[in-house]
């Protein structure tokens, strides 16, 4: 079984426009970059890989994660997580209650789904918060509580909606540490859609457009 996320001669067209031609493989732990400007079909994309396309678009081609053809399966069943450019916590639970929330039901008992909240904000540098109202965390505090939380839900890939595009300068270049070293500790396939360059090569890996067309980036800052 092949390992990673496949985009195998995946086509989106709307009308006689041509917005995402991509043959692509993204092995685990590894970013693969689409970058482009607004309304090149980054949005698109991303739509169709959770599996809810938008109307009007026709797709061709194939998704493979692990292997496995994710034709015709919806969002839950593909193992797909998705990380907004907006933290997306929820207001009336705590963060603990926030993580808990992404838990998979086949974590079972409340020691162990305890356990896994712990170390989730440990890895975070946040031990300690799970009884903190998430209106009472920085920017960059929120946004990795909302990264972990993602990751709790046990993704077998990982997209990334511009995630950085809200943090000012230093906490970019924070995020964008952490964001990346968690993929890579996880070791799971990840998709950063951007219309940063900055993003796109600290994200480390291979900078394509839309189209499929290997973008030049030079050397990280």
């Amino acid at each position: 079984m092949a390992a990673g996320l496949e985009l195998d001669h995946l086509t989106i067209t709307l009308g006689d426009r041509r917005l995402v031609d991509l043959h692509q493989t993204v092995a685990p732990g590894e970013v693969l970059s689409v970058m482009g400007p607004s309304g090149s079909g980054k949005s698109t994309l991303l739509s169709v890989l959770i599996g809810r396309p938008d109307p009007g678009f026709d797709v061709s081609g194939r998704v493979r994660l692990d292997g496995r053809d994710l034709s015709g399966l919806g969002p839950e069943a593909r193992r797909i997580g998705l990380l907004f450019q907006d933290d997306l916590l929820f207001p009336h639970l705590s963060v603990g209650e926030n993580l808990a929330f992404a838990l998979p039901s086949t974590v079972k008992g409340r020691t162990a789904r305890q356990a896994r909240i712990d170390a989730a904000l440990e890895a975070a540098e946040l031990a300690g918060f799970a009884g903190r109202d998430p209106a009472t965390l920085s920017g960059g505090q929120r946004a990795r509580v909302a990264l972990m939380r993602c990751l709790l839900s046990a993704p077998r890939a990982l997209l990334l909606d511009e995630p950085f595009s809200r943090l000012d300068a230093d906490l970019r270049r924070q995020m964008r540490d952490f964001v990346f070293g968690r993929v890579r500790a996880e070791g799971i396939p990840a998709i950063l859609v951007t219309h940063d360059l900055e993003d796109a090569v600290a994200a480390g890996g291979k900078v394509i457009s839309p189209l499929g067309e290997v973008r030049q980036t030079g050397r990280p800052a």
